[in-house]
């Protein structure tokens, strides 16, 4: 595979032609800018912006993974003097890569490498994912609630160092690379279910998932549900119909890749829409059928929907 490097201004540019916001990382660092510690916020796809900022300095380039739709995959090398824990050693990994690939065997899936990769400074991977819908997934870290040594993910709440840069740290140093410039592959279902932690219980609002059709359903298919039809619920009036569309339409994606099955889907919509509809003072309320027909569009369109990559 062919590496690109490219100049810290150009790099940033590119970054935020991808949809992907950018903020400026401190000259051979890791660190933001001072001033722009809020980076999910002062993250920016304005290229007028990245010219003037990146004209001052030779600041490395951090992507604010949440806010750009990203859920990036951080294979790291070990430390120097860092051993690999049993259960790594006993199989022969050494790094983040060979554990990652232990994974996916155990879960008799390929390898999740046909996507936008960046080599990083000390030899590691960063496997770049469109984030899924319907789940806000936040960081992990190493084999605490995560996927195992050496192994990091970045989503909301998370940065990473974009392609481009160069850092020097008394760890290690070394240009972060494009290795493969394809777009971003949606993060595939095993590790959105992986990476989705368990729902919270319900606390005074009833629970829309208490009357489903008996199923058992994955953690990131019940919080993707679960926040589809919590959105619908609480749907003022006026907005409730476009709400419970766009839900079913998020959804129907799930029901396409397998996640949700259709009539769990449907029987939870029709819940949460019944929940709004007796709130509604100011017009007569829709009946079930009414309700239902908006259910049944946005599934058949979301159905036919492509999963969402990132522009290249």
């Amino acid at each position: 595979m062919n590496s690109t490097r490219l100049d810290l201004p150009a790099a940033a540019q590119a970054a935020a032609a991808r949809g992907w916001r950018v903020f400026p990382l401190t000259p051979g660092g890791k660190m933001p800018l001072r001033g722009f510690t809020d980076w999910e916020h002062h993250g920016t796809t304005d290229p007028d912006r990245i010219a003037a900022f990146w004209q001052r300095a030779p600041y490395n380039i951090g992507v604010a993974c949440g806010p750009s739709g990203l859920v990036v995959i951080d294979l790291d090398m070990p430390k120097p003097g860092e051993d690999p824990p049993a259960e790594a050693a006993r199989h022969g990994a050494t790094c983040g890569q060979e554990v990652f690939h232990l994974l996916c065997q155990s879960r008799n899936r390929p390898y999740p490498d046909d996507t936008f990769t960046v080599r990083t400074r000390r030899g590691g991977l960063h496997l770049y994912f469109t984030a899924p819908p319907g789940v806000r997934l936040r960081n992990t870290a190493g084999s605490k609630g995560g996927l195992g040594w050496l192994i990091d993910t970045r989503a909301w709440g998370g940065q990473v160092v974009g392609p481009g840069s160069y850092v020097r740290l008394p760890d290690g140093k070394g240009p972060y690379e494009i290795l493969r410039d394809v777009p971003p592959a949606p993060l595939p279902a095993w590790l959105t279910e992986a990476l989705t932690p368990p729902p919270p219980p319900p606390a005074d609002a009833p629970d829309l998932l208490a009357a489903l059709p008996g199923h058992r359903l994955s953690r990131y298919g019940e919080a993707a549900l679960r926040a589809e039809a919590t959105a619908v619920a609480d749907a003022p009036g006026g907005s409730r119909n476009t709400t419970l569309n766009r839900a079913a339409f998020n959804l129907g994606q799930l029901v396409t890749r397998g996640v949700l099955p259709e009539h769990v889907v449907t029987s939870a919509l029709q819940a949460a829409a019944e929940v709004a509809n007796r709130r509604v003072t100011d017009r007569t309320p829709s009946t079930a059928r009414e309700l239902a027909a908006v259910i049944a569009a946005g599934l058949t369109a979301g159905k036919k929907a492509q999963p969402r990559r990132m522009a290249a």
